[in-house]
């Protein structure tokens, strides 16, 4: 592939709902610019972007793949990233390397949930868009429903471009409202398209979308508008040039209709996209931050500037390695060169570039300003660093991946597999950082932390096929407390007598609770020496390692103070040992005196929903024994604040997914320790000794 200028790129991310059909008009469009010999299908397995072999299994998007093509002395760089919610982390590490992005809206479905969340995604870094209404050509598709749809939901800049010749199974070509022309496209492979004069059926629903098109073009130049109400007529040049104007500047986002499948429409959107959506050089600069410093730091998006790059995909495979896949914003990056990694402040060495294209590579010598490539075996660099130049040195902005919602333990299905899981699970993180992982000492299981159920599946799947380790996911014990509601006062005394040195220690204790989240308190208040000073701190290590295992279900027990008011020694049996072992008997005896109770982990809670979906999301945090501690809007939807136990919490991710749709959202985190109602408490009691016996 030539080396293309700045200007002549274009980064373009493919968004859309899971089902959309995103995928399947990359393919498209990569076919019909020669870039790849075969229309691939999802369906078939034969995609060239979904070519993970977990998307062939499920037939869905799970990770972002990058592929070019050229278009009319152009080169489009064509970022796929998922449709399903479990995978949001790939669609914001592709969204941050795009000028633009391409949203898929199917033609039967409409506007949908996904939809709303990519398009907010968009919003959030300002990117110009196109809107492609796909799969116009099935049963019960509607075009024209489908762009009132997208108006009712992100307004009047959504402006049509084409309207579709014929509809579902008669879907045959595309009125280009531009130059006033109907595209006859033939259908398949071939592809091929005829210009013809429109139909007379389609004249009326053409003058009138022209009018709008025109509308929304002159409104933004000033010469146009000025032309305009003088009544003169304005050039399809003209037209292009305020269209383009407006979509830069996110005045206006212009829809197009395809059939991906059938190869139709897919030749004007590839033009729509060279003619409107906008390169790299249109930003003015390149944004960045001194290392360690808050100091602002530009640089210009040429080739000859000092070098920025953002790597923002890793793939980790233990057969080929780890390849790194970065947008250089300024400069020029070179094979066999090395850059200075500004996050970790360290050197890489660059080995051989490649452009990628689905997981087909093809070596290129350089990447300049503007464009994609990809490089395998960096050492430290990581999705999200920087590579740059060492004497000017620059981190660029990250990416906002966003905190995993679903936790669960997983389980070795062999023994001895430990460590494949370790390296596995190391090897995937750097992959996909939206997975967490984590050691709970309490419970000594290993917490993977992710999006959603699916996302968790995947993982594990991954280790299975990548890494030879089979395990099993379920849900994390809970990590209970135990407390003491009494006083009460107790008597300790170990002795023993076996023929030579005896055993000797005897206490008495006072248990007492605290206030929630004090922990723990001993108190010395030995008077007269009942208890000789040197084996005080024996009792008070007897207690303390006591405390670990508690006497209602074996948890830590926490907010309780033990006083050792008295006791008594033997001045030959007495040792440490025989002190430790009466403190330990008289801790045990006393909890169960002084009304132990069953603490639980209570997390705060922050919901984000639509206003209309608040009662039934209240509603179910209030079966799950949650508190509503207040509400507040924000952006259009409410934020609902609560307290809830982590047990009821567990699969909320998926939970809430279904009460809203895929609208909701939320956090949480560990508040405190609360007891628990004593119906409740019993049950789980009784199924902790039940594990426990297994």
């Amino acid at each position: 592939m030539r080396r293309y200028r700045t200007e002549d790129i274009r980064n373009v991310a493919l968004i859309a709902h899971s089902g959309a059909g995103k995928t399947s008009l990359g393919d498209a469009m990569l076919f019909d610019a020669n870039a790849i010999e075969r229309l691939g299908r999802v369906d078939e397995g034969t995609s060239t972007l979904d070519y993970d072999p977990d998307e062939i299994k499920r037939k869905i998007t799970i990770s972002t793949a990058v592929a070019q093509c050229e278009w009319q002395n152009a080169k489009i760089n064509l970022v796929d990233t998922p449709g399903y919610a479990d995978f949001i982390g790939e669609v914001k590490s592709g969204l941050r390397v795009v000028e633009s992005a391409v949203v898929a809206v199917c033609a039967t479905a409409g506007v949908e949930v996904g939809t709303e969340n990519v398009w907010r995604f968009a919003d959030e870094r300002s990117l110009p868009r196109m809107i492609a209404v796909t799969k116009v050509d099935r049963e019960n598709a509607d075009f024209y429903k489908t762009v009132d749809a997208l108006r009712n939901t992100f307004g009047t800049k959504c402006t049509v471009i084409q309207i579709p010749i014929g509809s579902q199974d008669s879907f045959r070509g595309i009125v280009d409202l531009i130059a006033m022309k109907a595209i006859v496209c033939g259908s398949g492979s071939e592809g091929k398209s005829e210009e013809q004069d429109i139909p007379d059926n389609l004249k009326e629903a053409a003058e009138k979308y022209h009018n709008e098109l025109v509308e929304a073009a002159v409104e933004n130049d000033d010469e146009l508008i000025e032309k305009y109400l003088e009544g003169e007529q304005l050039t399809e040049e003209e037209i292009r040039r305020g269209l383009r104007q407006g979509v830069i500047e996110g005045k206006t986002y212009p829809i197009v209709c395809v059939s991906a499948l059938k190869n139709i429409g897919i030749q004007p959107m590839l033009n729509a996209i060279v003619s409107y959506l906008p390169s790299p050089a249109d930003h003015s600069k390149v944004e960045g931050k001194a290392p360690g410093s808050d100091e602002t730091r530009e640089l210009l998006p040429e080739d000859d500037a000092p070098l920025s790059a953002l790597v923002f995909k890793t793939t980790a495979d233990p057969f080929v390695g780890k390849i790194s896949l970065f947008r250089v914003f300024s400069g020029t990056i070179r094979s066999d060169a090395q850059v200075y990694n500004s996050n970790e402040d360290a050197t890489e060495r660059i080995g051989q570039l490649f452009f990628m294209r689905g997981k087909q590579q093809e070596p290129a010598g350089q990447v300049c300003a503007g464009d994609i490539g990809a490089v395998a075996k960096l050492g430290v660099t990581a999705s999200g660093h920087t590579l740059c130049d060492k004497a000017n040195p620059i981190v660029l902005p990250g990416i906002d991946f966003p905190k995993p919602t679903l936790a669960m333990a997983m389980k070795p299905k062999a023994k001895g597999d430990e460590d494949k899981i370790g390296t596995g699970l190391a090897r995937l993180t750097e992959e996909d950082p939206t997975i967490l992982v984590r050691r709970d000492a309490e419970t000594a299981e290993t917490i993977v932390e992710g999006m959603g159920e699916v996302h968790l599946e995947v993982t594990a799947d991954r280790l299975k096929r990548k890494f030879g380790a089979e395990v099993i996911l379920e849900t994390p014990r809970i990590p209970y407390r135990e407390t003491v509601r009494g006083t009460s006062k107790v008597e300790g005394k170990h002795k023993k007598q076996t023929g030579g040195r005896g055993q000797y220690g005897h206490v008495f204790l006072e248990i007492s609770p605290l206030p929630p989240g004090s922990d723990f308190e001993f108190e010395d208040k030995i008077f007269g020496g009942s208890v000789p000073r040197q084996y005080i701190p024996a009792v008070e290590k007897g207690v303390r390692e006591t405390l670990v295992d508690g006497v209602l279900a074996g948890y830590p027990l926490v907010d309780l103070k033990v006083t050792l008011y008295d006791g008594s020694y033997h001045p030959v049996d007495s040792s440490e040992m025989a002190f430790k072992i009466a403190a330990s008997m008289a801790l045990k005896k006393g909890i169960m005196e002084a009304s132990p109770a069953l603490l639980e982990p209570i997390m705060n809670v922050e919901v984000t929903v639509p206003e209309y979906q608040m009662g039934d999301v209240m509603g179910d945090l209030n079966k799950r024994r949650g508190r509503i501690m207040g509400m507040e809007p924000q952006d259009g939807n409410q934020v609902i604040k609560a307290q809830a136990p982590m047990a009821e919490m567990f699969r909320y991710a998926i939970d809430l997914r279904s009460i809203t749709a895929g609208r909701g959202s939320f956090t949480m985190e560990f508040s405190h320790y609360e007891e628990i109602p004593a119906a409740i408490s019993q049950q789980v009691i009784e199924k902790l000794k039940q594990e426990q016996e297994q």
